[in-house]
């Protein structure tokens, strides 16, 4: 048996041996119940009788996605790679990891409780915008960047050029240069410098949904390492300031406020590295911003909250700046501040 037939079997199959060798089922009933929001994954959130919890992860090959997409299961240990690595750089970054079933692609990990934690996409769409968050997600990732910059143990422990175009490059970046033929130049050179560049560790999907808040302290918690990689740490920057602009257009009464918080997310990330770098570094995520900002709409994974208004609106908004990027991102942002409210 191998991790190709793993989403064959049942998690109660699964689960015994894995958490054996974490040392953690000492004889005791538990039970497994399904947990939600995931495309890529099935996960559980597993009850001891004792009151101890955890959550395990399994990768699917096929993502649960309307377009044909399959991304390798091999994923899984990448995933885990990260977390600890991030872990051990900022402390609480991410979930602990209790144990590794690599055979079959499965991590289990400590469970975070609802009661104790905010989901930062869901405070965003129901307009509660606190500006302390991105600052905070920013100097977590940052202090991630930093850490492993120009590292060559960490490049050696994530050889994963064909996971980040697996998840990333080519169902965000290559698909949708292929629907927009006009653009497809622009888009593939972006595509090209972000693959490229190998710079530091890049957590590959630094989403809201992804993105867990403290209610004790503020901290943030990023979730769904799967797409790790040794790489261009602007792609991290970028894919998270799209969901910022994103719903700059979707929520039109917090357009400024979160264009503003976007711009204060940039100045603390970039703050991270050294000052020789950070205009290359500025200038790739700008140039990669409103790539993804078109890819949300007319990529393989489209968010779902967007009218069909707003999504020509994201259109209307990106296609300037593939066509003629913007210099950093604070002309990116102004730009799309004196733009809020134009189609509304």
């Amino acid at each position: 048996m191998d991790a190709e037939t793993a989403p064959d079997l049942t998690w109660e199959a699964l689960l015994p041996p894995i958490l054996a060798s974490a040392g953690v089922a000492a004889g005791r009933e538990f039970a497994v119940e399904p947990l939600t929001g995931g495309v890529s994954s099935d996960i559980v959130h597993i009850r001891f009788s004792d009151g101890r919890q955890f959550c395990a992860k399994r990768a699917l090959p096929r993502l649960k996605v309307a377009s044909n997409w399959q991304a390798p299961l091999e994923r899984n240990h990448y995933e885990v790679a990260w977390l600890r690595r991030a872990n051990a750089i900022v402390p609480g970054a991410a979930p602990q990891v209790i144990g590794e079933d690599r055979r079959h692609g499965i991590a289990l990990l400590e469970y975070l409780p609802a009661e104790d934690y905010l989901l930062w996409k869901s405070e965003l769409l129901a307009g509660r915008a606190d500006p302390s968050v991105p600052v905070a997600v920013a100097s977590a990732l940052g202090s991630i960047h930093a850490a492993t910059l120009n590292d060559p143990t960490a490049a050696a422990e994530f050889p994963t050029d064909h996971l980040i175009d697996a998840l990333r490059l080519d169902p965000y970046l290559r698909f949708t240069a292929a629907r927009h033929t006009f653009l497809a130049d622009r888009i593939l050179a972006v595509l090209a410098a972000t693959a490229g560049t190998k710079l530091a560790l890049v957590h590959g999907d630094v989403s809201p949904k992804n993105i867990l808040v403290s209610k004790r302290d503020g901290h943030p918690v990023l979730l769904d390492a799967e797409c790790a990689w040794y790489g261009d740490p602007a792609f991290d920057a970028a894919f998270c300031l799209n969901h910022l602009v994103l719903k700059s257009i979707h929520l039109p009464a917090l357009g400024d406020i979160l264009l503003d918080q976007a711009g204060r997310f940039a100045a603390t990330w970039l703050g991270h590295f050294p000052a020789a770098l950070r205009p290359g570094i500025e200038a790739r995520a700008a140039a990669l911003l409103p790539c993804l900002m078109l890819a949300r709409v007319d990529g393989k994974s489209p968010v779902e909250y967007l009218s069909e208004i707003n999504r020509q609106a994201v259109r209307d908004r990106a296609i300037p700046f593939i066509e003629n990027p913007a210099s950093g991102l604070v002309q990116l942002f102004d730009s799309l501040r004196s733009s809020t409210g134009q189609d509304h």
